[in-house]
């Protein structure tokens, strides 16, 4: 099976604006802002990766030569779970993130998971077109 499309900002956004949702029973409720998912609450079997935000690897298995950043872009001041959050696929999370598409609904979501000492906690949050932002990180630029 062949791994989905690496996608950058301009690709997400064009995905998400062709996308026509419909109404869902599924369990993952709205996920407008990144939410925790079990697995026993991801409908699996009903979901379909349709591309990656996750940073590319170089041979070394690096991301261009680093570690992709774990710095947020929120220049409107929004925090990491709010609903308006931009998505910004090389900041985290979204560079770390793959994207679902609901078979039965066509809604679609990005997943992440968060490893912890002790845990690991898979987050979930709808993608909203009009919030796909292409940003660059600081560092990105020398």
């Amino acid at each position: 099976m062949k791994p989905p499309p690496r996608l950058d900002a301009p690709g997400l956004k064009a995905l998400a604006k062709a996308a026509s949702p419909q109404k869902c029973q599924c369990a993952l409720g709205p996920c407008a802002g990144w939410e925790s998912m079990t697995e026993d609450r991801w409908p699996g079997p009903l979901m379909t990766a349709v591309g990656s935000l996750r940073a590319a690897l170089s041979e070394e298995g690096n991301a261009a030569g680093s570690e992709p950043t774990f710095e947020e872009f929120h220049p409107q001041s929004t925090r990491y779970d709010s609903p308006l959050a931009p998505f910004a696929p090389q900041f985290f999370p979204c560079n770390r993130s793959d994207v679902f598409s609901c078979n039965r609904c066509q809604r679609l979501l990005l997943r992440y998971t968060e490893f912890g000492g002790y845990y690991v906690d898979h987050r979930v949050r709808a993608l909203n077109a009009d919030l796909v932002v292409d940003a660059s990180p600081p560092d990105a630029a020398a």
